[in-house]
């Protein structure tokens, strides 16, 4: 699952073909739990203003994504700290 959201998100660089590949199964993950893709970006902007508060992050490293198992969905998330904000 992991891998679905590097490949929207990152930087890579990766043909058409894997990119299409990569966000049909993200499409098929979220139809399945009930989540779209949109509520999925709102998710991320929200974490990104809410982590901004006390951390300095790589908001473009940040990667996102749910995972649903048998009878549960778990939210995983890779933030990259750059440092501690002073507070």
């Amino acid at each position: 699952m992991l891998e679905v959201m590097k490949g929207i998100f990152s930087k890579e660089d990766s043909t058409s073909k894997d990119l299409a590949k990569e966000r049909l199964r993200l499409v098929l993950v979220h139809d399945r739990i009930g989540v779209s893709p949109e509520l999925i970006d709102d998710m991320k902007e929200e974490l990104i203003e809410v982590i901004s508060k006390y951390l300095d992050i790589d908001e473009d490293g940040l990667e996102m994504d749910l995972d649903r198992n048998d009878n549960s969905v778990a939210l995983i998330a890779n933030i990259p700290v750059k440092s501690l904000n002073n507070r």
